[in-house]
């Protein structure tokens, strides 16, 4: 899911990797943290196999730092990227997920490092130094967050919690898509920044505003996939389209109001802003991918169920 503009989600790498002692070893390891069941090592998933339960876990994704304390691993977690802020508890620290440094990443002695962006082969980098890493690059669709999160219970041990986890997000959103009353077809601007960057329907979070049976007005501007889901529009596109919806995404980022919107020119004969459809989003709950997307989906689905009581 992309942050904000397609810029931020290109970073450089410049660190080479240098040569470290092993990995979790020596006195200091920590003692092994309860698990749940149906995990034995060594555990494989995909082409990575750990050996032994880790105890020291960077995690240089925001979303994967949610998912591991959501499924009970949060004690295993050692250091979190300077983006990771939820849950308030994570280990902040200045590694970078977007510029992944693999001597800082090295001198954590991280057991697993989990990544979103294989940023200038940081995998490689990180395998030299014989630390494995488990890549969970941004969800396409909500099965991707479930397999996610299976993924990392099997890996830290936590296989039962994650299958409840991500059992109880699909009861959730299940719910919330059920109780949304239908309606004629809406369509919704859902903006990623000022610069008008938006989504399309084939994204992950156009997936979800479909399930509301609500349609991008970025889908004809995306049509052979050139942008990735992600075009940029302008003011006079928006205006021209007349959404009956405008989802701010950049409210934290770029203090963005239902006012701001307003005020724009030409956006106020605009029907989500005549009929006060203009809803405020958490930009860091709309740009991941993990348990907290179904506060997402509920956020959607209340500004739907309102415009058709």
């Amino acid at each position: 899911m992309r942050r904000r503009t397609p810029a931020i989600l290109t970073a450089v790498l410049a660190a080479a990797a240098l040569a470290v002692t092993g990995c979790g070893g020596g006195t200091d390891r920590p003692a092994a943290p309860a698990s749940s069941g149906n995990v034995a090592y060594p555990m494989t998933v995909g082409k990575l196999t750990l050996d032994e339960q880790p105890r020291k876990i960077v995690s240089l994704s925001p979303t994967a730092t949610e998912m591991l304390f959501a499924i009970g691993a949060g004690s295993q977690v050692t250091a979190v990227d300077d983006q990771s802020n939820y849950p308030p508890e994570a280990p902040k620290s200045k590694l970078s997920g977007f510029q992944p440094n693999a001597e800082a990443i090295a001198g954590r002695s991280p057991d697993l490092v989990v990544i979103s962006n294989d940023t200038n082969k940081i995998v490689d980098q990180l395998g030299k130094l014989k630390i494995p890493v488990y890549l969970a690059p941004a969800a396409k669709t909500l099965d991707d967050t479930y397999r996610q999160l299976g993924d990392l219970g099997k890996l830290t041990g936590h296989a039962d919690q994650a299958t409840d986890v991500a059992g109880k997000m699909k009861d959730d959103i299940a719910k919330l898509v059920k109780d949304v009353p239908t309606g004629k077809k809406q369509r919704y601007y859902y903006e990623l920044d000022p610069n008008y960057y938006t989504v399309t329907s084939k994204t992950f979070v156009g997936s979800l505003f479909s399930m509301m049976g609500l349609t991008s007005i970025a889908d004809s501007a995306d049509k052979d996939g050139a942008a990735g889901g992600y075009p940029q529009l302008s003011p006079e596109v928006v205006i021209d389209a007349g959404p009956d919806f405008v989802f701010l995404a950049d409210a934290k980022c770029c203090q963005q109001t239902p006012g701001k919107v307003a005020g724009r020119a030409g956006w106020g004969g605009i029907p989500a802003v005549t009929h006060h459809r203009v809803i405020t989003l958490d930009d860091d709950i709309a740009s991941r991918w993990g348990p907290r997307t179904v506060d997402l989906v509920r956020s959607i689905a209340d500004a739907v169920a309102k415009a058709r009581a």
